[in-house]
Order: structure tokens, then sequence, then C-alpha cells
């Protein structure tokens, strides 16, 4: 069974120019011919330049054409809207990509054995001709930067036709290893380190949210430690009756039993006004008799 390839038919195109000067209809002098271009987002390979080579031509030869291919992708024109940007995003979509770590479309070269050159011999001559292109930035030891630079995979057909996209025959320029073409043309290392940073990150935001929490708890038992406790029956001020005997402006009016409890203050309030009832009825009594008297003088004088 034929490994699982990308995309579909419409993800294919042969032939295609990549002007370094003029248009996309009429290039001019100086640019790529890509034999390939591959457009298959949906399998992770947005945009894929692909270089096929049977094996006749040199290094130098090769590394010309990487040479066009890198013009091309350093070219700028104003879109649609006005807006100056690289050629090739006029025509093809491809994500954005990391602030300061945007590297141009990848170009796969695939060396078909049929002429008297020896493909290992090439690839090791052609990476140290175009290092300037591929060579990344190293970043503290972690991974590397490739902001404005040209990925350049390679792989031999007849391995790229057992194991498919998927397998393990890629090459990469400047890295020791084979991997499948999604790591090929990606940049896994700096994936790796970004998902560490994350996971950090977020193992950071879980203490500082524990601390935040166990915080709020010991104020929470500080706070219920120095509620205060009703002087009549024993039991702890709501949070309303804290607030309501704490001090207030000083025009506010002052709390007359900051000691008990709201049931407690208003049996207290009602025992003492029952205290002062009979007093008070006693004084309306004993102003009444002088009035009986003067009343009574009053009507001997008119007689």
């Amino acid at each position: 069974m034929a490994p699982a390839g990308l995309g579909t038919l419409a993800s294919y195109a042969t032939e295609v120019a990549l002007p370094a000067t003029g248009t996309w209809a009429n290039p001019g002098k100086g640019g790529a011919q890509a034999d390939i271009v591959i457009t298959a987002p949906e399998d992770g390979v947005p945009l894929l330049f692909v270089e096929i080579d049977n094996c006749f031509e040199s290094a130098q030869v090769l590394a010309g054409k990487i040479d066009k291919y890198m013009r091309f992708c350093q070219r700028k024109v104003k879109d649609v809207d006005g807006t100056e940007r690289p050629m090739w995003r006029t025509r093809w979509w491809v994500p954005d990509g990391r602030h300061g770590d945007r590297p141009h479309p990848p170009l796969l070269l695939v060396f078909n054995r049929i002429g008297p050159r020896n493909p290992n011999t090439v690839i090791a001559q052609l990476a140290e001709l175009t290092q300037r292109h591929w060579q990344g930035h190293d970043y503290g030891g972690d991974f590397h930067i490739y902001d404005g630079k040209l990925p350049i995979v390679v792989t031999g057909m007849k391995q790229l036709k057992e194991h498919g996209p998927a397998g393990a025959v890629f090459r990469r320029f400047g890295w020791p290893h084979n991997q499948t073409l999604i790591e090929a043309i990606g940049n896994p290392c700096r994936e790796a380190y970004d998902a560490r940073k994350q996971a950090e990150y977020a193992a950071r935001q879980r203490e500082h949210q524990e601390e935040l929490r166990r915080i709020a708890a010991q104020h929470r038992d500080e706070r219920e430690a120095s509620r205060p406790v009703c002087a009549g029956c024993g039991t702890r001020f709501t949070d309303e009756r804290w607030k309501a005997i704490e001090p207030a402006g000083w025009d506010a009016p002052r709390e007359t039993h900051p000691h008990l409890c709201d049931d407690c203050k208003q049996q207290a309030v009602t025992a003492e006004r029952q205290a002062q009832q009979p007093a008070s009825d006693y004084q309306e009594q004993d102003q009444a008799v002088p009035e009986q008297k003067a009343s009574c003088w009053l009507s001997r004088l008119r007689t």
C-alpha cells in the first residue's frame, strides 16, 4: 500500500514562476521556477516549494537556483490594499507566525538518482554554499530563530515513494538527523521550548492562585477570631451587626448597645422602655392635681 500523501489534487501546481522582477503573468529575469508548489494547510503544509533534481546538476548550479528562490522570497510589493508585503503572500495564505521569527516558505529538494552525480556529495556541498540562506540564530541553546531565512529540506525520490511525508526521511540543512516533513519544515525545538515555557507559566499561575486562596483563608480565619461575641447570649455577631457597631462618620448616630447582638439589643431596648414607663405615668398624674386645684379657685372667684 502506498503511503499517504499531502492534500488533494488541487493542492498541487507545477512549473510555477516565482518572479524576482516583473509580474506573476510576465516574470522578469532573476527569478526561480518551482517544479511543484504544494498548498495543503489542512495537513500542516501551508506552502512548500519543491525542486526535483535528477542528479545531473552540480552543487554550484543548484546553489544558483536557491539564490533565485531567496530573491523571490525577499521581494516585496504593494498588495491590493496598498500595504507592502512579501510578493508570495499576495498569492498564497500562510499563518503570520511568531513576531521576530518568520522564515520564508520552505524549499524541498528531491534527488532522483538518474544522473551520474552522487546526491550525498552534492547535498554536503550545497549546504555549505547556501549556509547564509538557511542558518538560523541560536537562542540560548534552546532553539534557533529563522527570521528571514529559507528552510531547505532534502530527501530522495526512492525514500519519498516508500515512506511518504510522514516518514522520517527528510533532512533539513543544519540538522543532524532525519525527520518527518512536518518536523523538517517547522521548528520543533522552538515549539517544545514554547510548550515548556507555557507549562511553567501555567504552573506559576496555579501557585499564585493557590497562594491567594491561602492568604484569603488566613484573613478569613483572623477575621473570625476577632468577630465580637454578644455579652448577653454569647453568640457571634452577624456581618451586618458587626458592621453596624463599627465607628462611622462623626455625624453618624452612636450605637447604643455595641456589646449586644440584634436580638439581645431589641430585648434590652424593650426592657429599658418598660422600666421608664411607670415613672412617666406618675409624672403625668402628679401634674394633673394642680390643674384641678387651679380650676377650683378660678370657679370660686367667678362666683
